[in-house]
């Protein structure tokens, strides 16, 4: 054998070899480094999980009273992956269990259909869990009508009927509480993605609003898991994990049933009264809170909507109107999301700017019926001139004349259109020192900022806006090309970006571009009666395991002090008790036993029409009481709903009459809904049987 036949026999042999040991080695890593990870992969194929949900936590006032709890129904399911494979797509099936179920067929269909399978504005109702999850058309189901379909599976293909827990909102005193409670619903595919940072099983329902979504990993509990091994033919051969579910803890709140359904009826009656008087009344919102740290007692909206339909299946009809403005749009919480320009109960503000830039607050001012701005009149409240006053009577009877000058004053001090760099800005400091246009951070999901339009806003709104304006003739419809709006225009194309007079004076006095939520307005005048602190708003207490375990404790925050001294602070309270004595808010209490302190407000709201004439007035009233010893802020908004006094006022009263068990001009005792003075301290016993005393 050559030399060149032997060196081809030895590339032959190394590559043969190498081959062999890359065998090797690819068996030694499948065999022994990779064997759990395939032992596993292997198992898991031949493995199905059996979820049993937890039971969710209950949701209690702060005696104890159940606002959300967990009774047992019967479901009526869809299994979409099997009726799809119909040959009309599970048409007919779904009409027999309609008519089964004496519901409509266009309600059945919507909510088995996933929100992505139809087109935009014609989702209301649909289904937004996925198709792999049973979908429930009733959890109510009648013992009868489920059996019925459990015996005639071959009738019924893909539809079955088992016992659920279902959420239950029992309205213990007559309250609602649908913005507050929010409600629970099924896992979406962006929840099973983990968008939200969490983990889920397919069956699971978790908070979708309200509390039920802000506190919802305390309330979900662990569901169980049983883990069984299958054969081919799915027949289990053993188990292989077996965990029992953990039920949720409990959410103790600071709210208090009867004071809650107090709120909700008071604001009931303020709309029926402002629609009686000719006004649209189209929202309002009630806020009470603990003014000594920023506990909430009650917080409701109007209209609403029943908390408990999301559980039963909403219609196509129910869903629609939940976001329809001719309704009023139930879903939106007025008293967190709402904005609205608070008019004179705005003054507190004014008041504080005003010492701050060094005015007498005991001189008397001459309040005339209209002050002249520039080019401008701007007129006191129905035209009516007060004369010669005391600035704390001029709070007291909402004279406007008086602030008009005061901040057209400083405006032109800090440069008119032109403004100095050192600008002083006592308005828009004072309404910053006091948060407006920041969250309060309530435990709440979706509270809005409100807005403080001052200089900085005023520039970014015109960078947005500038174009449109500046072309208005050819950017604006036609009907909006009114002689008042293309004036409109011209102006906000031409100094948009500044402060102008008309704007100053429209801040001082609650007008204009700023707007804030009821809750903002109640943390702010809840701060005037304890001294000058800002407490964040708080609805839980704490989270407590059944057997009274305290999970976690929710302390009292401070978020800020009042931008005043402790003189202008007495002159405040003071000046706001002559409101209530002497004042506007006079009418509302005449009579009352307790001393209240507060102010009303008449917010003017520029219209649809093109010279605003289209919306009636913001009602507003915002108080504290007792006078001497604060212990709760009330605030009432009505939207559309007229004057302050007469709407809103009246309504605060009805609410007051619960908190210190009034009845006409006296207290009744037995009707103090907290005899030591002060909210609950202690957390109570949960119990799903605790019935409400002295509910009315």
């Amino acid at each position: 054998m050559n030399q060149r036949a032997r060196l081809s026999l030895l590339v032959v042999q190394v590559l043969i070899l190498s081959l062999l040991l890359g065998l090797l080695g690819r068996l030694f890593y499948l065999q022994i480094a990779a064997g759990p990870i395939y032992r596993d992969a292997a198992l898991s194929i031949q493995s199905r999980d059996v979820v049993t949900p937890a039971t969710r936590g209950l949701i209690v006032d702060s005696s104890g009273v159940p606002l959300a709890l967990n009774r047992v129904g019967i479901a009526v399911t869809v299994d979409r992956t099997m009726i799809d494979r119909q040959p009309d797509k599970g048409v007919t099936v779904l009409r027999d269990l309609a008519n089964l179920l004496d519901l409509k067929y266009e309600d059945v269909y919507q909510r088995t259909r996933l929100c992505g399978e139809l087109p935009a504005g014609t989702r209301a109702g649909c289904w937004t869990g996925s198709r792999f999850q049973p979908i429930p058309i009733t959890k109510e189901a009648d013992p009868e009508i489920a059996l019925r379909i459990v015996e005639r599976s071959d009738q019924y293909p893909g539809i079955s009927a088992t016992p659920v827990s279902i959420r239950n909102y029992p309205g213990n005193a007559g309250l609602n509480g649908a913005h507050l409670l929010g409600y629970v619903g099924p896992l979406t595919e962006g929840d099973l993605a983990g968008e939200n940072g969490r983990s889920y099983f397919r069956s699971e329902v978790i908070g979708k609003a309200g509390l039920e979504v802000q506190y919802d990993e305390y309330l979900r509990g662990t569901p169980g898991i049983r883990t069984v091994i299958v054969d081919r033919r799915e027949a289990v051969t053993r188990t292989s994990q077996n965990s029992k579910p953990i039920g949720g803890n409990h959410l103790v709140t600071s709210i208090d049933a009867r004071v809650q359904a107090s709120a909700e009826s008071a604001l009931e009656d303020a709309v029926r009264r402002a629609r009686a008087s000719g006004y649209p009344s189209d929202g309002a919102a009630a806020v009470v809170m603990d003014a000594t740290n920023g506990q909430i007692l009650a917080l409701a909206s109007y209209p609403t909507f029943d908390p408990n339909s999301y559980e039963r299946g909403l219609t196509v009809a129910e869903a629609k109107n939940l976001y329809s403005a001719k309704a009023g749009v139930p879903a939106l919480s007025r008293t967190i999301q709402g904005v609205f320009a608070p008019g004179s109960t705005f003054k507190v503000v004014s008041v504080v700017a005003a010492a701050k830039a060094g005015y007498n607050l005991n001189a008397n001012y001459d309040c005339p019926s209209e002050v002249e701005v520039g080019t401008r009149a701007f007129q006191n409240f129905e035209s009516k001139a007060q004369g010669v006053i005391s600035l704390k009577k001029a709070i007291a009877v909402s004279c406007d004349t008086i602030w008009y000058r005061i901040a057209f004053d400083e405006w032109l001090r800090d440069g008119g259109l032109k403004p100095r760099s050192d600008a002083n800005d006592y308005f828009y400091n004072a309404a910053k020192g006091f948060q407006v246009g920041t969250k309060t951070g309530i435990d709440l999901p979706s509270e809005s900022s409100g807005r403080l339009a001052d200089r900085e806003w005023r520039k970014s709104w015109y960078k947005e806006n500038k174009d449109f304006y500046c072309n208005y003739k050819t950017r604006a419809p036609q009907s909006k090309q009114t002689a008042f709006l293309v004036q409109l225009a011209y102006e906000n194309c031409l100094d948009g970006d500044k402060i102008r007079a008309g704007d100053a004076v429209n801040f001082s006095i609650g007008q204009g571009d700023t707007v804030i939520t009821p809750l903002k307005l109640t943390q702010m005048y809840a701060a005037i009666a304890n001294g000058g602190t800002l407490w964040k708003p708080t609805i839980g207490k704490a989270i407590v395991e059944t057997d009274g375990t305290i999970v976690k404790a929710f302390e009292r925050e401070k978020v800020g002090t009042l931008p005043t001294d402790k003189k202008t602070l007495r002159f405040l309270q003071s000046s706001l008790r002559e409101a209530v004595v002497s004042g506007t808010g006079a009418a509302p209490f005449s009579g009352f036993p307790i001393e209240i302190s507060g102010k009303t407000g008449t917010a003017e709201v520029f219209g649809k029409n093109p010279n605003g004439s289209d919306k009636a007035d913001t009602s507003w009233f915002a108080s504290y009481g007792p006078t001497k010893k604060p212990r709760f802020a009330v605030v009432m908004m009505v939207s559309q709903g007229g004057f302050g006094a007469s709407t809103s006022g009246v309504g605060v009263r009805k609410i007051y009459e619960t908190l210190f068990g009034v009845l006409g001009t006296k207290v009744a005792s037995e009707k103090i809904i907290f005899p030591s003075g002060v909210p609950p301290v202690t957390l109570p016993k949960i119990s799903p049987a605790t019935k409400v005393k002295g509910a009315r």
